[in-house]
Order: structure tokens, then C-alpha cells, then sequence
């Protein structure tokens, strides 16, 4: 019986068309729940006017920034791989090129260990030289390990110059989501991302920050200008909304 059923792929990495500053086409790779993480968000998202900009924050084991002007694709912190863009557990995230070879003389590594080291022995392991799991790294940085704390800071300021780039290139933005497993649930890298911006018209709620954990909240103040969301990652959804979208646009 599953032999006559019909199969349908959809990548983790979808192309998105979009056009950059000067009007010139070109093409984003977006994840597919991160470009349509803000539906979820449903008639609560109605409330902001047109148009609607969004900065999704996926902060998990694998981190990544993207930005969307009425649910198209501007841009993502990702680029050819993800080895780009925000550190990652195990990956450096984005670095100068020319740190590569330079890195590979002095330590006398082929390019396949430079590799290795650059994928799997980055990030935030590399940096803070406890765990890749940032709840390990909180309590080392809370122990007085200066090498934890810094990774803390390190990941919340490039958070933090990958949204201020978006911010410049739409002209504002209408609404901030943070998903994934530690988007969703670590309240106090949410506040350190989101603090003194009061000027940008984003204004965090502490209370609604502590409790929202693993579920669909607003976190902002009701006097926010921006709205900002804790929105579980639902690749699920996302797989079956688009499977039956095709089905009926097929015919």
C-alpha cells in the first residue's frame, strides 16, 4: 500500500526571492519555520500595520537570524553552509577568512583538521572550553569562569548586531520572535538580547519574560511600539501546511 502512495521533500533549507537595497534580485536561504515563524503567532499578529517586519531569532544547537518583510524573505545571518553568521554549539559562526590559513601555520593543521576544528570544536565549546550546552555554561560563568562568561556575552552581541543590521535594512521592525531551544526557554539570554533598546521602541515585560518557557507568549509590555513573541519551533506544522498547500494548488 505505501508504495502507491505519493512522496513530497521539502528541504530544511528553502529558497526564498527577494530583492536587496538596490532593487537587484537575488536569492535567500531561509528555514522554512523560521520564514513563517510569525503565522503562528495568528490574529494577535493582525494588530500591527502593514508592513509587517519580523526578526526571528532560532536559538538552539544549530542558531541563525532571519528577517522578513510581509512574509518574504530579506535576509539570513546563514550563508553557503552554516558554518556562518551566529556561533553555534560546536560551529565558530562567522569569522575572517584569513584566520583559516593563519590558524592552520601556527597550529600545523591540514584542512581537513582546520575542518574539523571549525565544526566541531567552535562555538560556544571553543569559546567558553566547558560544554557546548549552554546550560553548562551558565552555571560555569555563574562559578567566576571568565571563559563561560564570555561566551554568554560573545553569542548575546552577535544576536544583538544581527538584529541591528535588519533593523536598518527594513526601516524598523514590527515584531521580534525567539524560537528553538534556547529562544524558547532561556528568559534571561532574551532579556540581555533585548535590553536598552527602549529607544527602538522594544520593550521587554520581565514578568511575562520569567514565565513564558517552551510555549506561544507575548513577552513585550503593552505599551511596546515592537511586539515581541516566544514561538515553539514546529517544523511538523510547517511540513503538513506546505504538503497540503501543494496537494490543493495540484489539483
Amino acid at each position: 500500500m505505501l508504495q502507491q502512495l505519493g512522496q513530497m521533500t521539502i528541504p530544511d533549507l528553502a529558497s526564498s526571492l527577494c530583492y536587496d537595497a538596490r532593487g537587484q534580485c537575488q536569492t535567500c536561504r531561509v528555514e522554512p519555520q523560521r520564514l513563517r515563524g510569525l503565522y503562528y503567532a495568528g490574529p494577535d499578529a493582525g494588530s500591527i500595520e502593514k508592513p509587517f517586519r519580523t526578526i526571528s531569532l532560532h536559538l538552539g544547537g544549530s542558531s541563525s537570524i532571519s528577517a522578513t518583510r510581509d512574509g518574504v524573505a530579506i535576509g539570513n545571518s546563514m550563508g553557503l553552509s552554516p558554518q556562518s553568521g551566529l556561533p553555534h554549539n560546536n560551529r565558530v559562526g562567522d569569522l575572517d577568512s584569513f584566520a583559516i590559513p593563519f590558524a592552520a601555520n601556527r597550529l600545523g593543521l591540514d584542512l581537513e583538521s582546520a575542518g574539523k576544528a571549525l565544526s566541531k570544536e567552535g562555538g560556544l565549546l571553543g569559546i567558553s572550553g566547558v560544554s557546548n550546552d549552554l546550560r553548562d555554561i551558565d552555571e560555569a560563568a555563574k562559578s567566576g569562569d571568565p571563559n563561560a562568561q564570555l561566551a554568554l556575552d560573545f553569542l548575546t552581541s552577535e544576536c544583538r548586531r544581527w538584529m541591528g543590521s535588519y533593523h536598518f535594512e527594513m526601516g524598523g521592525v514590527d515584531a521580534i520572535v525567539f524560537t528553538a531551544g534556547i529562544g524558547e526557554n532561556r528568559s534571561d539570554l532574551r532579556a540581555s538580547v533585548l535590553s536598552q533598546l527602549e529607544g527602538l521602541g522594544i520593550r521587554l515585560d520581565p514578568e511575562r519574560n520569567a514565565t513564558s518557557r517552551g510555549i506561544e507568549a507575548k513577552i513585550s509590555g503593552d505599551d511596546s511600539p515592537v511586539e515581541v513573541w516566544t514561538i515553539p519551533t514546529n517544523e511538523e506544522s510547517v511540513v503538513a501546511s506546505e504538503t497540503k498547500r501543494f496537494l490543493e494548488t495540484r489539483g
